[in-house]
């Protein structure tokens, strides 16, 4: 998959700001500790012989660990003609080794418990991470040195000819049926020349990604994937004297590739203003400007990280007070500075709402743009931007690999660095930034002569000639491939698992406030931070059938405005102390949430039931964000997706049901609910009866008894009215149709009313449809995307809510393949009702399920969420281990379950996305 650059960067922001107070003791010549505030790192770093750079880091806090393998090959490599290489070569690696045939490598993941497996491409670098139960530690490592090792034994045209067709699927869902996707790559176009690795999109063009050869295929290998091009973090619950055995074990026999050419491509400044306007399948016109800034790690780039924060980083940023709030022109904002090798974008995006134009929006962002290139940003400011950044970073620690895990950043540092302890050195520019700074950077350049506009507005894309897709006998047949390194026997098997930890999953302590609320805590010793999310069992379920919306809308104006705040102030409030602040309402349950630094949270849990407790709901605010929504909701018309399952929910519960309606309600009923309706929701619904707040985190019970007390303790209210369940509109089975001229792919979805939380046959149903539409391997996955290449992913799932779910299988499609994707998953359903799983399909199926479990809980805000949903579906406290040995037990079949789906004459939806009949 494409790591977006802009996901990338904020991970590098996160990675960079832990605040004063950092000291590193030196205990041998490779390993060091950073500290803050009780946060400890360590890690040690060494190379093997033919190259290879590892970096380890012990944490005992759960029994995972994460390995991560970084290889310094991206789009910066990349030569004209060959764009999207990088990225075509990344899903490659996942097509089989010599001793790891096909889609093995995720099956042997899957199986083993593995709770994140991918890889991601960005234009300086392609890195590749699993986190698994740490006894499962050898195997990650045999799959990983395997294919840097063996690859090329099995690198075919067969191969490549199936990945073409993925990836190309996959540029048609990222960028070309993503709203703005093509206007986003347009700005970049306009930044750099053509010749420049950084021109095009991470993936590259249609015709580039069709021209590529396996012989290209082979001789990138042999150039970039190498053992002397790579660094290999591993991270979690492991012994490292034995880590390094198994390490020499697996990458140490690995030859030394040749050394790998210097990237030189200059980048050319900016030296007066490129404007394009791009027509997109958008319902809102969208302004993007961008310059060319510092190159990251390089004076200047933190200050445009604080800078895009200070103009764009969330409700308390001047574009958003400015543009969206006081003005009411913009339905969005954003500002980021994206750090790249050879030169960094800082851009900003607005969303005009209805009726305002691009001009009116480019004219509103320069004047905040040179109001901070001439005065630079307040104190208040700065510091709003520095706590932010110390927040996130310290959670970033929460998780061990994945985007922006400690084995991410270890290798981030190491990647463009050298030295996977740079982060004192990182922490010091932050720290050393000051208002005048950030105001040099702004002027020198953000300058108007030196920026790139691009507006996207609705209209018909132009997607350039179209690139035929080769017919299937035309298609690649198995060519064999080559040797590089020696073989062993010992190689030929997956390692056995070393003895497995106790599974020991948290179980919460739940006790009651005098006034009924319920309290649900989970202490998490180590890293000082604490999330809490005051969940209520009332959400779409409570709307009245004419006022659809209404819990959502609700809980969008708990941050407008209490008592004693307006909504400014939360904002700034909340910003100042670094925590999140979030509100929302799904189809069971709304809440509110926060997240912060230990030291913080007493003042972010009294931000939090203020707005829960006393919200004003003031007139004005109502008519805000009534606009805001109605254009969300317009702006949903861009999205394929939203309107599919927009249809979706309306097919299988009908008009008169509230599932039938998603979370943010119909123009309709968005122009109708008033405000007495919002409030008059706040009264019956919010109430201590009804609401548990659930926490995790670095906090005793001593400590949190009487805080929550203090700030909830007074609330009062009975229970909620209970809605009574309600039955879905059954009808026939029918084909629907939503057209949309020059659609890039089909939003494929089969969808019928599915069981409810409650059901008995949960542990059954879940174990079933890993194998059906759930894991990476499984079978509709296979078919529609490994063996048939027409979509990206294919999938299947159960939506359970408290009184009835849905059943859902689809994805998006390749348009020409659409009825062909429907026979073949009706297939795979039609087979999983009719035959059993196999035993080695049930195992695999069963065994992830089962080992995946702790991965739920790897952060505070994870253990969060998902004991959140133990109060809104009433499951005892234990469930998450009841769980596990449900799913380690469950020995049935799916068919033994007596639930069918799909089957003939049943209530079962086709809902196509399409660009023609056929």
């Amino acid at each position: 998959m494409i790591r977006r650059n802009w996901m990338r960067i904020a991970i590098c922001l996160m990675a960079s700001m832990l605040g004063a107070g950092i000291s590193f003791a030196q205990t041998g010549a490779q390993t060091k500790t950073a500290t803050l505030s009780g946060v400890s790192l360590k890690y040690e770093k060494y190379t093997l012989p033919n190259g290879l750079e590892v970096i380890l880091s012990e944490d005992h806090r759960l029994p995972m660990v994460a390995v991560s393998i970084w290889y310094h090959v991206g789009p910066a490599n990349e030569v004209a003609g060959r764009t999207g290489f990088a990225h075509l070569f990344e899903h490659m690696m996942f097509e089989g080794s010599k001793h790891v045939p096909g889609s093995t490598h995720f099956q042997l993941l899957e199986a083993a418990g593995a709770s994140l497996i991918n890889g991601t491409t960005d234009f300086d670098r392609t890195n590749y991470f699993e986190t698994l139960p740490s006894n499962q530690l050898e195997l990650a490592l045999w799959l990983e040195s395997d294919r840097m090792g063996f690859l090329p034994d099995k690198l075919d045209q067969a191969s490549l000819t199936n990945q073409q067709d993925v990836v190309r699927n996959e540029r048609r869902q990222s960028v070309e049926n993503t709203p703005y996707g093509i206007v986003e790559e347009t700005m970049f176009h306009n930044l750099f020349p053509q010749t420049h690795p950084y021109y095009a999109d991470v993936i590259g063009s249609h015709a580039d990604i069709q021209a590529a050869k396996i012989e290209d295929v082979r001789n990138f290998f042999k150039q970039y994937y190498t053992p002397n091009n790579a660094s290999l973090a591993i991270v979690g619950d492991f012994d490292s004297a034995q880590v390094k055995q198994l390490v020499e074990k697996y990458f140490g026999p690995l030859k030394r590739g040749p050394e790998v050419p210097k990237i030189t491509a200059p980048t050319p400044a900016i030296t007066s203003e490129h404007r394009a306007t791009v027509q997109d399948q958008v319902q809102l016109p969208r302004v993007y400007e961008a310059w060319l800034t510092s190159k990251i790690f390089t004076p200047g780039d933190s200050d445009g990280d604080l800078t895009a924060t200070i103009l764009g980083g969330g409700k308390s940023s001047r574009l958003y007070k400015k543009l969206v709030y006081e003005k009411q022109i913009a339905l969005d904002v954003q500002a980021q500075q994206q750090s790249l090798l050879l030169g960094s974008v800082f851009e900003i995006i607005v969303t005009a709402k209805p009726g305002h134009t691009p001009e009116e929006i480019e004219k509103a962002i320069n004047e905040e743009v040179e109001a901070l290139r001439k005065d630079g940003p307040t104190t208040a400011e700065l510091d709003r931007a520095r706590n932010g950044i110390e927040t996130r970073v310290v959670q970033g620690l929460e998780s061990l690999g994945g985007f922006g895990g400690v084995a991410d950043r270890l290798n981030e540092y190491n990647h463009y660095l050298h030295n996977p302890g740079y982060l004192p050195e990182d922490l010091a520019r932050y720290d050393n930034a000051t208002t005048q700074s950030i105001r040099t950077f702004a002027d020198a350049q953000l300058k108007p002569t030196a920026r790139v506009v691009v507006y996207g507005i609705p209209g018909k894309p132009d997607l350039g000639p179209e690139v035929p897709t080769p017919p299937n006998q035309e298609k690649g047949k198995s060519t064999g491939g080559e040797s590089i390194n020696t073989d062993a026997a010992w190689r030929e098997h997956a390692p056995a698992a070393g003895p497995a930890r106790p599974l020991n999953l948290p179980v919460p302590e739940i006790f009651k406030l005098s006034n009924g609320m319920t309290v649900v805590y989970t202490h998490r010793p180590g890293l000082p931070v604490v999330s809490a999310e005051l969940v209520l069992k009332a959400g779409n379920e409570a709307n009245p059938i004419d006022k659809a919306g209404l819990a959502a809308f609700t809980a969008n104006m708990l941050q407008q405005g209490t008592a004693k705040r307006n909504a400014t102030q939360i904002a700034d409030e909340a910003a100042l102390l670094g925590a999140s602040l979030a509100t929302g309402s799904n189809t069971d349950s709304s809440s509110a949430t926060t997240s912060s630094l230990t030291k913080n949270f007493s003042s972010a849990l009294d931000l939090l039931s203020d707005i829960v407790l006393h919200p004003a709901f003031p007139p004005e605010e109502v008519e805000r964000r009534r606009s805001s929504r109605l254009a969300a909701l317009q702006n949903e018309d861009s999205d394929p997706n939203a309107v599919a399952f927009r249809v979706v929910s309306r097919l299988i519960f009908g008009a008169n049901h509230p599932y039938g309606y998603e979370a943010i309600g119909t123009e309709v009923s968005l122009k109708a609910i008033s405000r007495d309706d919002i409030n008059n929701f706040w009264k019956q619904n919010y109430s201590p009866a009804n609401a548990a707040l659930v926490v995790s985190g670095s906090i005793t019970m001593a400590e949190l008894k009487p805080l929550v007390e203090s700030k909830f303790g007074a609330w009062q209210g009975g229970a909620s009215p209970k809605n009574p369940a309600m039955t879905a509109e059954v009808s026939h089975a029918r084909v629907v149709i939503v057209d949309r001229p020059g659609a890039a792919q089909t939003a494929l979805m089969l969808a019928q009313p599915g069981p409810a939380r409650s059901t008995a046959d949960y542990a059954g149903l879940e174990v079933m449809n890993s194998d059906l539409g759930g894991l990476f391997s499984s079978r509709i996955n296979m078919n529609l995307r490994e063996a048939h290449g027409w979509t990206y992913g294919a999938f299947s799932q159960f939506v359970y809510r408290r009184y009835a779910g849905a059943v859902i299988a689809g994805g998006a499609i390749r348009t020409d393949a659409t009825a062909n994707a429907v026979t073949e998953t009706l297939k795979e359903i039609h087979r999983m009702m009719e035959t059993q799983m196999t035993p080695a399909e049930l195992d695999l199926a069963r065994d992830s399920e089962s080992r995946s479990l702790p991965g739920l809980f790897e952060t505070s805000g994870a253990a969060t969420g998902a004991f959140s949903e133990i109060f809104t579906y009433d499951l005892p406290a234990d469930y998450s281990e009841i769980a596990g040995t449900i799913f380690r037990g469950n020995g049935r079949r799916y068919a033994d379950t007596g639930v069918k789906i799909f089957e003939a004459g049943s209530n079962d939806y086709c809902l196509r996305w399409r660009s023609r009949e056929d």
